[in-house]
């Protein structure tokens, strides 16, 4: 009989993250200035981020040590368990043999504390008082809250309007922990009020809470800006993932023949592929495939075009080159609030761009429907975020079924759904909507982009 769960011991989490840059083959498009259009340099950064995380952006050192601090906070939840999906797996007659990490198991119950503990970790060490930043569905948001609590630092979230409403219990978290929490837009900065005068009603997106986020911590010299995603340093963090993952499988005698991830800003599909994607730019496992899953109302990879633009929507932040629906596009309020970004992480947009990573989206009536067979078989009921992951798992599962192929996959579930019931409540009850855009609605958000 397989095993059903593979653990580490708190001995073995893992003392280094991985720095996919330094196996990059090509090197990354540098970060413009807005203002320039030249490369960015450290004091161009240092208004918002703490120096050990602008040096880590830049760094191409191969493993970064994790400070003991971070590994202490680590060890309430890791090393987080793998599981091979063997109920999943009959019931679908498959012979792939499918695993997923969980990430589940941390305090927030999602993968986000990976980077928010060091984040805080590394303000508190230059002294910083105050972190702002953004959520979408409030996982991130909750576990930055956390992470301020636990290194004594106030924190302010601007979470997206309509996920603000549609997810009460995450803002409430988040004010337990001790965070002052904004629906974004807000009348709180000047970013969310330009936005409000323009769009009395609207639903917000990540774009413009990271706007507000910006600006509250450019304009407050003891409050840095933090996010839980997109950023080199923030990837870093997460690789965590993936390396426990790899020495959970080496347990077990079995390597992934394909990754996958779910993919707004890239945090979760990274931390869990980039140890792996490491081996293929290596050359010691070339046939490995990286799947990234977004969602067909936000189709960033499948829909998006190559090319320079602003990390927020009212334009604070230098000029990235990423795949993207252009900084002024606002996605509909799907219940997968965390994917509903413009834009993707640069170095995962790099390797999608090269060839070393696929991309797949799904609308949310399928989605959910995977969702919904995962719980009735392996019992978790997965983030909607993570559920685009189960349904790509299926989805290569059944096909392994068809060609009666015996394919290892494996695929990261970053996040419980206990916060997320009125999503499923929607989806049982038929309410949800599925959104498509053409081609023209996407290109007209790119329409304003000027390039370098």
């Amino acid at each position: 009989m397989a095993d059903t769960r593979i653990v580490l011991s708190e001995n073995e989490l893992p003392r280094q993250w991985y720095n996919i840059l330094a196996d990059f083959r090509n090197p990354p498009p540098p970060v413009l200035h807005p203002g320039t259009l030249q490369p960015i340099g450290p004091t161009d950064l240092a208004p918002l981020f703490p120096m050990a995380c602008i040096l880590q952006e830049v760094s191409t050192e191969r493993w970064i040590d994790i400070p003991d601090e971070v590994r202490d906070v680590y060890k309430l939840w890791r090393p987080s368990p793998l599981y091979r999906a063997l109920r999943l797996e009959k019931h679908l007659q498959t012979p792939a043999r499918i695993y997923y990490k969980y990430e589940g198991v941390s305090p927030v119950g999602s993968h986000k504390p990976n980077t928010a503990v060091a984040q805080a970790y590394y303000n508190k060490q230059e002294g910083i008082r105050r972190i702002a930043t953004e959520t979408g569905a409030g996982q991130w948001g909750s576990a930055l809250a956390m992470a301020c609590r636990m290194f004594g630092l106030e924190c302010t979230v601007y979470m997206v309007k309509v996920s603000y409403h549609q997810k009460p219990y995450r803002r409430v978290l988040m004010a337990t922990y001790g965070a002052t929490v904004h629906a974004s837009p807000s009348t709180v900065t000047r970013s969310g009020q330009k936005v409000l005068t323009e769009h009395p009603d609207s639903p917000g997106s990540l774009g413009i809470a990271i706007s507000e986020a910006v600006e509250d911590a450019a304009t407050h010299d003891d409050t840095h800006y933090s996010l839980g995603s997109v950023l080199n340093h923030v990837l870093l963090h997460q690789t965590v993932i993936g390396l426990e993952a790899k020495a959970q499988m080496e347990k077990v005698g079995d390597y992934p023949d394909v990754v996958i991830g779910s993919c707004g800003g890239g945090s979760n599909l990274a931390g869990l592929s980039y140890p792996f994607l490491g081996d293929k730019l290596t050359g010691k496992q070339p046939d490995l495939r990286v799947v990234a899953v977004e969602p067909a109302a936000c189709p960033t990879l499948t829909r998006g075009r190559y090319l320079y633009d602003f990390g927020d929507t009212v334009g604070l932040t230098p000029l990235m080159k990423m795949y993207t629906l252009g900084h002024s596009f606002v996605p509909a309020g799907i219940h997968a609030g965390g994917l509903r970004y413009h834009g993707d992480a640069p170095s995962l947009c790099q390797l999608y761009d090269e060839k070393w990573i696929e991309a797949v989206a799904y609308r949310q009536n399928p989605v959910f429907e995977a969702a919904v067979t995962f719980a009735q078989t392996e019992g978790i009921v997965a983030a909607p975020e993570s559920a685009h992951a189960i349904k790509a798992a299926i989805d290569e599962a059944l096909q392994a079924r068809e060609a009666n192929q015996r394919k290892v996959i494996l695929f990261n579930l970053s996040g419980h759904g206990n916060f997320d019931l009125q999503a499923y409540d929607d989806y049982l009850e038929g309410r949800l909507v599925d959104t498509d855009y053409s081609q023209a609605e996407v290109d007209q958000a790119l329409v304003e982009l000027r390039q370098p």
